[in-house]
């Protein structure tokens, strides 16, 4: 698994936050120094590491919906990689369908904090996480007009870890279970308004989205560059396989469509870059 001192080492080069503001510790960049950083990356097939989730998806709901509190502690420490960050969306019965979420979150009578009980699983960054994101119900019913985002800073009493998961793919990730059994979270630790998570989800989603597909088009790129150079060193018959008319066919089929796929993704980056700017 990737060491908390590889995510020391990339603050000290600035690669956190990098699109936070200055005020809170990021370089005040847009999504194109983002994209890049993405980009490479995918491309060196570093599937292990989690500043993608970190710095473009954790800290910017922080950004938007947290309290000026929340921003000053956390945001700061995110880019520092004092404190690694981490969503928990996922649960063991409810996955893309967020509707289906089963953890609760319920407001004590004196309004000063929500209790917290279920757990989640398959966390990304779940296992070296300070902080996480927790969607969870607040009420009874759920979806889409009963669902809350709240800040859940690991230390507090109730919250525990699981075991590291082991995946088919992607192994040096890190990936966790996460429980909450009665976490005591100050009212002040919810994002946004009480109810509206799901709404800040599909608002987020977008940009979500846009980068797993920046990471599968710079990945392909990166393989296309790994097969290329193998075909140019690798002999058979007695000649090169680059020289094969076969195998001049078989690449330029690969290479069409990735390139292709790269103009989408990235017209689709600059409209969301200008639409928030």
């Amino acid at each position: 698994y990737v060491d908390r001192a590889i995510w020391e080492k990339a603050a000290a080069a600035g690669y956190h936050c990098a699109s936070m503001p200055e005020a809170y510790g990021g370089a005040g960049a847009d999504i194109r120094y983002s994209t890049v950083l993405i980009e490479e990356i995918a491309r060196a097939g570093a599937t292990g590491l989690g500043f993608g989730l970190h710095s473009e998806i954790v800290a910017p709901y922080l950004l938007h919906y947290g309290n000026e509190a929340l921003k000053q502690h956390y945001l700061p420490k995110l880019a520092s990689a004092e404190m690694i960050g981490a969503i928990a969306m996922t649960e063991p019965g409810a996955g893309s369908d967020l509707q289906g979420v089963r953890t609760t979150a319920t407001r004590s009578s004196d309004g000063s904090h929500y209790v917290l009980n279920g757990s989640k699983i398959f966390i990304t960054n779940g296992w070296h996480a300070d902080v996480v994101i927790v969607v969870a119900r607040t009420t009874p019913e759920g979806g889409a007009k009963g669902t809350s985002l709240f800040v859940v800073d690991t230390t507090m009493e109730g919250f525990s870890k699981g075991k590291r998961l082991k995946k088919v793919g992607m192994k040096a990730q890190d990936t966790a279970e996460l429980f909450f059994d009665n976490v005591r979270v100050p009212a002040a630790n919810l994002l946004g308004e009480e109810h509206r998570g799901f709404a800040y989800l599909m608002q987020e989603l977008p940009w979500e989205r846009l980068q797993i597909a920046i990471g599968a088009i710079a990945s392909a790129e990166g393989a296309l560059e790994w097969t290329l150079r193998y075909v140019r060193e690798r002999q058979a018959f007695g000649k090169r396989l680059i020289d094969m008319p076969l195998m001049r066919r078989q690449l330029l089929k690969l290479t069409l469509p990735t390139e292709q796929a790269r103009t989408m993704v990235f017209q689709t980056a600059e409209a969301l870059r200008r639409a928030d700017a």
